[in-house]
């Protein structure tokens, strides 16, 4: 059995005293996780973030958000950790990005394909938002996008044959860095039942609960989805 200490960056250990946690603060304090007798640390969300929702609004998956320093910070804590014996897992968040991820501003601006890496209608269904309220919120232009968390997260469309490429190599950019494994978020939720239906008026999703909104989540792509090389 494999034991593994979960750290949320922004609470953990704050190196610099600016109030904020960050990774030269985990790094300093390894030793003592590592006394814990744990075999592995699982990093939530510390990729650049407007920090919406906790830093699983990414705007850049392959970068450290400079609340929490940067690569060279990231790599020394790598190197620390290997060095007692713990594996590092990192957070990718494939479902969807940050509002001001690059691709969605373009989608934003309506610039020709862009709005088609995610899920824009000219008239939205009834799906909820797992944090309440309605799934969707209007763009400019008059269109709606999704969002089965907050209006701050458009989720991506895993049907266009961008998408997929595009995380193996956000994947492959973290793998190659060092990481020793990945902690998938929402990966349930990658692919939406084509057509993006109405739920039956006999389905009343529990906010907080993605797997009822049944036509968002568990689709048959999830077990085949090419999110890991």
């Amino acid at each position: 059995m494999t034991v593994t200490y979960q750290i949320y960056p922004r609470s953990f250990a704050d190196s610099d005293g600016d109030g904020v946690g960050d990774l030269d603060g985990i790094t300093a304090r390894l030793p003592y996780v590592a006394g814990l007798g744990v075999d592995a640390i699982w990093l939530t969300p510390f990729q650049r973030s407007p920090q919406a929702d906790h830093g699983y609004d990414v705007s850049d998956y392959c970068d450290v958000d400079p609340l929490f320093g940067d690569l060279a910070a990231f790599d020394r804590l790598l190197a620390a950790a290997h060095a007692l014996g713990l594996r590092v897992l990192a957070d990718i968040v494939p479902n969807h990005s940050s509002r001001e991820h690059p691709l969605f501003e373009a989608a934003l601006r309506d610039e020709p394909g862009a709005r088609a890496r995610y899920h824009f209608a000219d008239k939205p269904n009834n799906w909820p938002s797992v944090f309440g309220g309605p799934a969707w919120t209007r763009a400019p232009g008059g269109q709606w996008y999704l969002h089965l968390y907050a209006p701050e997260q458009p989720d991506w469309n895993w049907r266009h044959p961008d998408t997929a490429p595009f995380f193996d190599d956000v994947v492959r950019f973290w793998f190659d860095r060092g990481v020793d494994g990945l902690r998938i978020d929402v990966a349930h939720g990658l692919f939406k039942k084509p057509g993006l239906p109405d739920l039956p008026g006999s389905v009343r999703p529990v906010p907080g609960r993605l797997r009822e909104i049944v036509y968002a989540c568990d689709q048959p792509q999830v077990c085949n989805a090419r999110c890991l090389p």
